[in-house]
């Protein structure tokens, strides 16, 4: 049967002449039209059919190739204006050959006389137009009526330069358009003769709907995506591979900056993407860093748009002329800032800057950060938080150290007190007994016989920031850089009655080390003018780890670094075509080359992270020692992590199914709005495609996705507990 997008009729016409006894009566199955002209005789070009009885239906028709107009929208970029050599003048005469691209149609049906793919149907685009950033290219195919749908459209770039592809509109089918979305690079033939780019139409199928005809370019597309493992990664590349984290340190240049590898036994931590770089010399097991960013798939890298809102290169350089002023308003980089003056400094009178020229650009691209930057002289004022107008000394106060736990930057420590006595998990043999040092006594006595300790933890009054085990194994170490001091901390708080909390003790730890003893101090709240300050240099610290946790770990850990394996699984096993792969890819998008720009520039040895974190070369350590004490996959999504966490029960009668164990808890209150609003959309295009829950399981693109984001990715969590069957379409528990 004629697929209806390539069937196109000529002008002949047909007269059908049946042998009923009352033709064309009421009710038949072709109504009369009374102002219809009688048949006495059939016109020149008409044709006369007879049926006998027993044909039962007969349709003649000249059949004629359908003319197809492929419309080709290509973006100008920033390379493309300033495009110039000889290469481009090859470039400008293929444009007026009218060759700049080779096209192929490919259809969606195998050829049923030889049971292979039909041969494709081949065109070249000219340029036609040029508007702002979108040029026009024409091609015109002549298409067989039994082509059949168009599935696929093969891409060969003939330029010496890569093009980034929009889309591509074929007009002139019965039906109506074909849409391509393509959104993606082409290189040009010269860098990569053997692969021409493929894009699929937007239409989606799952593995087994895959039509016959597009089932072996399926395969073969993810087989180009996942690449052999072996070679450099070059510029144009679309392979998305695994590596460990062997780049960070730079031992070529700087014995000091020798890093240890992060991924593997000693130091788990998920999977980046493999760039083929040689390894350094004086460590055979560091990849070799260079001046150029990390490989990512050619994708993968930010549009103008996005550059042009993150210019990365210039902000790294800037951020790097800043550390030297900072220091230098600090005087002794090494002891810190002298008094509390020297800070307010910053905000009030400024700071020296070393660069001369743009200096708009640091306002604009971190304009809650800087006031102002003066067009006199070089100076930089940092803008302050805006409660400052309000009450200058507002971070002194206990509320306010309470309230950041639930609405400051880190909103991911705090939890609910289950047990008590609280208790380390590490090892007593080498940090010291486990129990803390914050004892029952001392909590009633600050909550001033309101409650026992047993009633605050069966009525959920109590919450901690507990950063005990995580910075305990690195105390020493980090105390041997000079200059640096670090302990382990937890902080205890009490639900007042009106829903807001209060912070009643901290205890900071420091274990045996030095042929000292393990070393434990608790500190309250005081109105004595040396314990009040005390406690306001211990609240300090607190911040300070709070504020490590949120950069390490909510942040680079969570957001960046465990994402990365999820996307190059999916680019790996799941097909362009393939509905979950199109729902997930606008999410990813830009991610690799955010992560690549943090390896090269951020959390590197000698990076803007170790420059500016108390815990300095040992901060990534610090981040693979949260991957493996605190990260689960079945704790990342936000209902889950706030049970996880003792934020939340389920209730099925309150909003959202959670019921908050602090009622104002704007990150939850927030957040749980924006998750039901996705779960929804999401559990309905899921719905849409998976109408039955073995439709899951019987998904091999979909399991392989799955299987490789555990068994790959984050191989080193592979056999932990947190990782759900996919076998149903709704959220496992």
């Amino acid at each position: 049967m004629l697929k209806p997008q390539a069937c196109q009729f000529s002008s002949t016409k047909t007269i059908l002449i049946l042998p009923l006894k009352n033709p064309f009566i009421n009710g038949s199955a072709f109504p009369i039209n009374p102002r219809r002209p009688s048949f006495n005789k059939a016109p020149n070009n008409s044709k006369l059919v007879f049926f006998t009885r027993n044909i039962k239906a007969v349709t003649t028709r000249t059949e004629k190739a359908a003319g197809v107009k492929a419309t080709v929208t290509v973006k100008q970029t920033l390379s493309s204006r300033v495009y110039l050599g000889l290469n481009r003048g090859l470039d400008d005469i293929q444009d007026l050959l009218g060759k700049t691209l080779l096209l192929e149609l490919v259809s969606a049906e195998l050829d049923p006389r030889a049971g292979g793919e039909k041969k494709t149907i081949k065109g070249y685009a000219r340029q036609v137009s040029k508007e702002k950033d979108d040029v026009k290219y024409e091609a015109k195919f002549e298409v067989p009526a039994d082509f059949g749908e168009v599935g696929a459209v093969l891409v060969e770039n003939e330029h010496h330069r890569e093009m980034y592809l929009q889309e591509i509109v074929l007009d002139g089918f019965h039906n109506g358009p074909v849409n391509v979305k393509c959104a993606s690079w082409v290189h040009s033939k010269f860098d990569n003769p053997r692969h021409k780019r493929v894009f699929f139409t937007n239409k989606s199928y799952l593995p087994w709907e895959t039509p016959n005809g597009l089932k072996k370019l399926r395969e073969e597309e993810l087989k180009v995506l996942r690449g052999n493992g072996q070679g450099e990664r070059k510029l144009f590349d679309r392979v998305y591979d695994y590596d460990v984290y062997n780049d960070l340190g730079d031992p070529d240049n700087d014995l000091n900056k020798k890093r240890p590898i992060l991924g593997g036994k000693q130091f788990p931590y998920p999977r980046r993407c493999r760039t083929g770089r040689p390894m350094c010399k004086t460590d055979p097991v560091s990849e070799k860093r260079t001046s150029v960013l990390p490989y990512v798939p050619r994708d993968e890298v930010f549009s103008d748009v996005k550059l042009l809102t993150f210019s990365t290169n210039y902000l790294y350089c800037l951020l790097h002329g800043m550390i030297p002023s900072l220091e230098g308003a600090i005087g002794d980089a090494d002891r810190g800032f002298s008094s509390l003056t020297d800070i307010d400094q910053l905000f009030n009178e400024g700071i020296n800057l070393p660069l001369q020229e743009n200096k708009g650009f640091l306002k604009s691209v971190m304009p809650r950060l800087i006031k102002t930057i003066t067009e006199t002289d070089d100076v930089l004022r940092f803008e302050p938080p805006p409660t400052v107008h309000k009450d200058k000394l507002f971070w002194y106060r206990d509320e306010e150290f309470a309230r950041q736990t639930l609405a400051g930057c880190n909103p991911f420590g705090i939890r609910l007190v289950r047990e008590w006595p609280l208790k380390s998990k590490l090892d007593p043999q080498i940090y010291g007994p486990s129990e803390s040092a914050i004892t029952k006594e001392l909590i009633e006595k600050q909550i001033k016989g309101y409650m026992t300790v047993d009633e605050a933890v069966k009525q959920k009054k109590l919450f901690i920031l507990d950063y005990h085990d995580w910075f305990l194994p690195y105390v020493k170490k980090v105390r041997d850089v000079e200059g640096t001091t670090l302990y382990g901390s937890r902080t205890v708080f009490f639900l007042n009655p009106d829903d807001t909390l209060r912070p009643l003790a901290i205890e900071l730890t420091r274990p045996p080390m030095d042929r000292k003893p393990v070393w434990k101090s608790v500190y309250t709240p005081s109105w004595n003018s040396t314990d009040v300050w005390l406690w306001r240099l211990a609240k300090a610290h607190v911040l300070a780890h709070d504020s490590y946790h949120h950069q390490l770990v909510s942040h680079w850990l969570r957001t960046h670094c465990c994402t990365e394996p999820y996307i190059l699984a999916a680019n790996r096993q799941l097909s362009e075509m393939h509905p979950v792969y199109r729902l997930l890819h606008p999410h990813f998008r830009y991610t690799m080359e955010t992560n690549a720009l943090g390896r090269q520039f951020l959390i590197n040895g000698g990076g803007i992270i170790e420059s500016s974190f108390t815990p300095s070369k040992y901060s990534l350590e610090l981040n693979s020692l949260a991957y493996g004490q605190q990260w689960r996959f079945d704790h990342q999504g936000l209902p889950a992590d706030l049970i996880s966490r003792g934020m939340a029960v389920e209730d099925p009668t309150a909003p959202h199914g959670l019921r908050l164990s602090i009622k104002d808890y704007p990150f939850a209150n927030d957040g749980l709005i924006l998750w039901d609003a996705l779960k929804q959309w999401i559990s309905e295009y899921i719905s849409h495609y998976y109408s039955k829950p073995s439709f899951i399981e019987s998904d091999e693109e979909l399991q392989a996705w799955w299987n490789e984001i555990r068994t790959v990715g984050h191989f080193d969590k592979k056999d932990e507990p947190g990782w759900p069957d996919l076998r149903t379409p709704t959220r496992p528990h």
